[in-house]
């Protein structure tokens, strides 16, 4: 997953609420950190991205397989 990728898959799951859950939101998985610095940091946005859904409770079928675009034609 790239950083764009995160975004689009934020995004579309939070909703008007992405960006503050990534500023704002600490990840005991991540140490403490928000997305933002754990990405910051080096951490890869896959594991940011399974952080952030397993400290929201997001189901498991919307966590595989979001944020990318759609292959072109």
């Amino acid at each position: 997953m790239r950083r764009s990728e995160f975004q689009r898959a934020v995004a579309g799951e939070f909703g008007t609420r992405a960006a503050a859950l990534v500023a704002d939101l600490s990840l005991p998985s991540l140490g403490g950190r928000t997305a933002t610095e754990a990405m910051d940091a080096g951490v890869p946005p896959r594991d940011v991205w399974f952080a952030l859904c397993e400290e929201m409770d997001v189901p498991e079928s919307h966590r595989h397989g979001v944020g990318r675009l759609e292959p072109r034609r």
